[in-house]
């Protein structure tokens, strides 16, 4: 049988996402054959692969994955560690095992897309792949021209300057910003290096995923056209592991 990279293998039976894997992996949790592996292990999937003691089953069947929009309130962290007591996996309490496709930060809310299949996060979440992620935003200063052109050609923060992007005004002190790639707190950076503070920040599309109407601290299952659409604008992205940019 063909051998793939573990990380890979957890990620493919819906286990967790290939970056959950490795740090899995490097903490020591993941044995195969009763032997602590080592990043970059291949296995076929016959052996006994283990986390935590326990044996790793696949959560879906052949060809299908699961795919949930949540509209994250304030305060739940998109995390699916259980010694965070405010994590969205236990907030959502889905039926079966997910994990968040990147993150929100606590303070913002909105979407959030949840799944079982580390290999479209990889597609998604990659920064190279220039997909595109919409936010409403307040400040606590009235927006000028010069705030929008900074905002819209880069700003300079966390030792790199960032991509241009498409900002709109909306009112005195609210803007919409669309971005394609997710620094750290990016848009809150951003603001503070040019003396403003974000009092409201709310994701509202990832890619063709509308929140839409869905109620804060609600969740529907993405399907049908919406969700085909999705898959054919990833479809040719890389999905090779996403390294944090």
């Amino acid at each position: 049988m063909e051998e793939i990279r573990i990380n890979k293998y957890l990620s493919d039976i819906g286990f967790c996402s290939r970056r959950q894997a490795d740090k899995l992996i490097d903490e020591g949790n993941v044995t195969v054959n009763g032997i602590p592996c080592v990043m970059g292990q291949k296995v076929t999937g016959e052996e006994d692969i283990r986390v935590s003691g326990k044996p790793v089953k696949s959560t879906r069947q052949e060809g299908t994955f699961t795919l949930i929009a949540f509209n994250k309130p304030v305060g739940i962290v998109c995390t699916s560690e259980k010694r965070e007591k405010d994590n969205i996996i236990d907030f959502i309490n889905y039926p079966t095992r997910i994990y968040p496709i990147g993150r929100l930060d606590k303070n913002s809310e909105g979407l959030i897309l949840l799944t079982d299949n580390g290999d479209i996060v990889n597609r998604m979440m990659r920064s190279g792949n220039m997909h595109e992620k919409e936010y409403l935003v307040s400040v606590n200063h009235d927006i000028t021209d010069e705030f929008l052109e900074k905002m819209r050609s880069g700003v300079a923060i966390l030792d790199t300057v960032t991509r241009p992007c498409i900002v709109t005004k909306l009112s005195k002190r609210k803007f919409k910003i669309i971005l394609t790639q997710g620094l750290n707190r990016q848009i809150r950076r951003m603001c503070e290096a040019l003396d403003y503070r974000v009092t409201y920040l709310k994701r509202v599309r990832v890619i063709n995923i509308e929140l839409g109407d869905l109620k804060s601290g609600e969740y529907r299952d993405v399907v049908g056209k919406e969700r085909e659409e999705l898959l054919r604008i990833i479809s040719n992205s890389s999905n090779t592991t996403v390294i944090r940019d």
